[in-house]
């Protein structure tokens, strides 16, 4: 996590934490000649475009009294979407049942990508159930060989 990052996730706790909201992921990030600040939130039922427009007002007054960032940037605050990324063991935790997308960083019975769902987490392994053509096998990875992890919207 970079200074900027982390001072960001600092500042916007106490005010999404008084809304009910939790940060799900802070970016900073140069796209072409400018810099954007991302901050996404979500809660159970999701979270409508009032709650951003408040949090990012609110942060932003923040920003400006401490004024971490020393060039222009954007500020963005927005939901993570329908294929949010599963950051945290909470996250996980929370996306037990439902569909999952999860990358490693080495391959696990010969694959580095899988899709499924998610069946289990105990804080050190995930098992997920995937479709072989018409079966279906469960794939247990464990926790820290997990790159990255994020809801995946099936259509099946």
């Amino acid at each position: 996590m970079s200074k900027v990052t982390k001072i960001v996730e600092e500042l916007a706790t106490p005010i999404v934490d008084e809304l009910g909201l939790e940060i799900v992921d802070v970016e900073y990030v140069k796209e072409g000649k400018n810099w954007f600040l991302r901050l996404f939130i979500d809660k159970d039922e999701g979270v409508d475009i009032e709650e951003c427009g408040i949090v990012s007002e609110r942060l932003s007054e923040k920003l400006d009294e401490i004024d971490p960032i020393p060039h222009n940037y954007y500020l963005e605050v927005s939901s993570p979407g329908a294929e949010r990324p599963l950051k945290k063991p909470a996250d996980i935790t929370k996306s037990i049942g439902k569909n999952v997308h999860v990358k490693t960083y080495e391959p696990i019975d010969g694959e580095k990508v899988f899709e499924g769902i998610l069946k289990e987490f105990d804080g050190e392994t995930i098992v997920i159930e995937i479709k072989i053509k018409t079966r279906k096998k469960l794939v247990t990875i464990p926790y820290d060989k997990i790159a990255l992890a994020r809801l995946a919207v099936s259509f099946s």
